[in-house]
């Protein structure tokens, strides 16, 4: 990266969004009766501006407590400041947060706010740049493999044709909702979709011998991998002994929020898929260093993201640069702040997106300040 990385925000501004959709979107943990989203602004006294977004998906209730983090603790410690890169910016603010963080017992909130302005940072001088973000990371093409996700437990089938229909080549359906159903929807799948990469997320859902029989009943169906299918906290025995038990690849990592966490999950090597959340924990200074380390180890690095369509632009700029033969999640259910905030990605053709040349995350925004905007979430 030889390019000038400087930037001197000078205005930040935190959007709380909320659309309602006709169908909530289930997990084994919990349900979301709209789609939110916490979308950054930031603007330097040029009037060049950058975008981000930062995770918020549960509780329901978060998104208006993240808004008010970045604009009333993060925003002081950044604006009208010469940084000589987003990354400068990202060290500082994780720096003078992190007694807040454990003082607060508040380490996810934080780190969510954090990620929000650094890829908002990172699009700013990647746009003052005049180069795409991914190559400004030192990525080597513009197209990503992708994934459909978020295939439901209810009647998963149709829209998995559709996203197919769509260009979609490999899914992930949600399962931990009893073992007839997930293993009906699997059924109902392989036969609908063939012997195309299925994948399947649980959520946490499972104790040790709850996973262990689970992963041999799914295993005729072969799933490429077995997501979060335990607590993220489970002891490390479990994990070992999961992974010994089954020939599925396990998955995770959108919850390992701090880098001894992450360390130690590579150290132990029960996870072949990592799948972090830029939008979550590390926006793109610490996502990139976090997908290097994942790659060094072995590993194969594959962002989480379930949110509107800043953060996952985002995302797939951050897999065009680390490289490697990752997957793009992209979720299939209905979201209008997906749709709203995502033009900077080409449409799937054949399980890839294109980013193209477009300055820093290439969005633009198609929502106004009143469309979906819940003005007393701020």
């Amino acid at each position: 990266m030889s390019a000038n990385l400087n930037v001197r925000p000078t205005r930040l501004e935190a959007r709380v969004y909320r659309a309602p959709v006709a169908t909530p979107v289930r997990t084994s943990f919990g349900t979301m009766h709209d789609r939110p989203a916490v979308i950054v602004r930031v603007e330097d006294a040029e009037g060049a501006v950058g975008w981000g977004e930062t995770w918020c998906n549960f509780p329901s209730l978060g998104a208006a407590y993240r808004a008010r983090l970045i604009e009333r603790i993060v925003a002081p410690l950044v604006l009208d400041r010469d940084w000589v890169s987003p990354a400068a910016a990202y060290e500082h603010l994780t720096g003078a947060l992190r007694i807040l963080a454990i003082q607060a017992g508040e380490p996810g909130p934080i780190a969510a706010a954090i990620a929000g302005v650094d890829i908002a940072l990172w699009d700013l001088a990647a746009r003052r740049a005049g180069e795409p973000l991914w190559r400004l990371l030192g990525g080597a093409g513009d197209t990503v493999a992708a994934y459909a996700s978020g295939l439901p437990p209810e009647g998963p089938v149709p829209l998995a044709r559709a996203a197919r229909d769509a260009g979609h080549r490999a899914f992930k359906l949600k399962i931990g909702f009893g073992r007839d159903r997930d293993l009906a929807n699997l059924a109902a799948l392989r036969e609908a979709l063939g012997d195309v990469p299925l994948f399947v997320d649980a959520n946490q859902r499972w104790n040790l011998d709850e996973a262990r029989a689970m992963a041999d009943a799914l295993a005729p169906f072969a799933p490429g991998w077995l997501e979060e299918p335990m607590p993220a906290d489970s002891p490390d025995a479990a994990w070992q002994a999961l992974a010994a038990a089954t020939p599925i690849p396990l998955a995770g990592g959108e919850n390992l929020l701090a880098d001894d966490e992450l360390a130690h999950a590579l150290a132990l090597g029960a996870l072949r898929v990592v799948q972090p959340d830029a939008a979550k924990r590390g926006g793109i200074t610490g996502g990139l260093a976090i997908a290097r380390r994942i790659r060094a180890a072995g590993a194969r690095f594959c962002p989480h993201y379930l949110g509107g369509g800043i953060g996952l632009v985002a995302s797939a700029h951050l897999l065009a640069a680390a490289g490697g033969d990752g997957l793009l999640e992209v979720d299939v259910q209905d979201n209008p702040l997906r749709d709203g905030l995502a033009d900077a990605l080409s449409p799937v053709r054949d399980g890839m997106l294109t980013l193209g040349d477009r300055p820093g995350l290439g969005v633009e925004p198609r929502l106004t300040a009143e469309t979906y905007r819940v003005t007393g979430d701020n």
